[in-house]
């Protein structure tokens, strides 16, 4: 890998790092304060919000402007967002800036992968970024976990600035206080971020242009044969995980009596095995067999409906690890699939974001839907059920789907794969 790919995996790292523990101190810092249990659920598609709202403009933003310094920008917003939440605002608002942020900064950290690296190192890559990704979820679940129990908030709140009321009294306020400076470190690592060859792409000025910029490539992107199965199973997968997220944390308290410290550490647990599974795939995965691994998403839907029985910690720990495994295998390559295809119908950026569009609009539907039930009554069983139906079906129709594509455009669908196994055997420019 060159040089410049560490680089933009310590970025990464630390961002995530910062934005996964920021997930479970804000939990804490609404459960703390009385609010309502679907105002806990609501963290997830707020933070989706700006990620669907934004989506034509950033990956444009992300082509026309050099990749490091769009990651220095959304680092910063993102310390905004933490600041906002310590300074009183509610914490649903301050963490949608959050996902301003981060919604800026996803097309730049995909999109640069493709520019720095040639297309036969876009899935190893892919499995060290997802990978690294994941370490970053573990670590910060756990993080946001200490940081908000007793012992490190003691220490914490017990710091003291010379001559300043800081105003931070309470241990989620003391953690999301001590993860700005994630933030910042995460901004140092993007200003050496080095540019590459490809061109910037001339951005859009009026509203319309943009919309409709944007529009022509989600387009693009879903009548493309490969590019359509690659696109529809990624964005299951997220939409679907990035909820999960959540209702792991409100199943761990109703089967397991856990509160949020103990259970972001089940979090945890998923992470550890979707990181095996991403670099597994990584390591195995050819990028024109990629759409091979339909079948494990079925298989990931059903073993979730499995956690209803489950009221063990030690049976669920290695059944939660298989499950994040399965999910890991499953993403990496269609990943690399997607980001191939984009990369070669309209620029890297601009894919990144139509890609974050689907995602995101398919975590802030199914996540405003789970929202919704939960403020009438949905219990974290039901959740977990209508999730692992909703995921298999889902997935046997992506299935069905990609069989019909190979009858009906055999010679297209042919063509697409062998790009896709000439690409990936190209040699290393190293």
């Amino acid at each position: 890998m060159k040089r410049g790919f560490y680089t933009i995996m310590a970025a990464q790292f630390f961002s995530s790092l910062a934005d996964n523990a920021l997930f479970v101190a804000a939990v804490e810092l609404l459960r703390s304060s009385g609010a309502a249990e679907w105002q806990r659920a609501a963290l997830v598609p707020m933070f989706a919000l700006f990620y669907v709202v934004l989506a034509p403009f950033v990956g444009a933003f992300a082509d026309a402007v050099p990749k490091g310094k769009v990651m220095f920008f959304s680092n910063s917003i993102k310390v905004v967002g933490c600041l906002m939440m310590l300074f009183g605002v509610h914490p649903l608002a301050a963490y949608a800036i959050v996902g301003l942020g981060a919604a800026a900064y996803s097309p730049a950290k995909y999109g640069i992968l493709t520019e720095l690296l040639p297309p036969s190192q876009l899935v190893k890559a892919n499995g060290w970024i997802e990978g690294l990704t994941i370490m970053s979820i573990i670590l910060g679940v756990l993080l946001g976990g200490q940081l908000i129990g007793d012992r490190v908030s003691h220490m914490l709140l017990n710091f003291d600035m010379p001559m300043l009321d800081t105003g931070i009294d309470t241990p989620p306020e003391a953690a999301i206080a001590s993860l700005v400076g994630l933030y910042v470190l995460a901004a140092l690592f993007n200003l050496r971020i080095p540019r590459t060859d490809s061109p910037l792409q001339p951005f859009a000025h009026s509203f319309l242009g943009l919309v409709r910029d944007f529009s022509s490539c989600n387009s693009r992107l879903w009548q493309d044969k490969l590019g359509q199965i690659s696109l529809a199973t990624t964005t299951l997968f997220w939409g679907v995980s990035g909820n999960l997220r959540y209702i792991v944390l409100a199943w761990a308290a109703a089967a397991l009596g856990y509160g949020t410290q103990q259970a972001s550490s089940l979090v945890g647990v998923v992470a550890i095995g979707t990181a095996g599974g991403a670099i597994v795939a990584s390591l195995y995965c050819r990028l024109d067999r990629a759409t091979s691994v339909i079948p494990l998403g079925i298989a990931m839907g059903l073993l979730v409906i499995f956690m209803n029985v489950i009221t063990n910690v030690w049976v669920a720990a290695p059944f939660l690890v298989l499950l994040g495994a399965i999910g890991g295998y499953l993403v990496v390559p269609m990943n690399a699939l997607l980001q191939h295809r984009g990369h070669n119908l309209m620029g890297a950026g601009r894919s990144i974001a139509v890609q974050n569009f689907n995602e995101q609009a398919c975590i802030l539907g199914l996540g405003a839907f789970y929202t919704a039930m939960t403020r009438f009554g949905l219990s974290a069983f039901g959740a977990i059920t209508i999730f692992g139906v909703v995921v298999a079906g889902t997935m046997w129709w992506i299935r069905r789907w990609h069989q019909r594509n190979l009858v009906e455009y055999k010679e297209e669908v042919e063509h697409l794969l062998d790009l896709a196994r000439s690409d990936d055997l190209k040699p290393v420019d190293r």
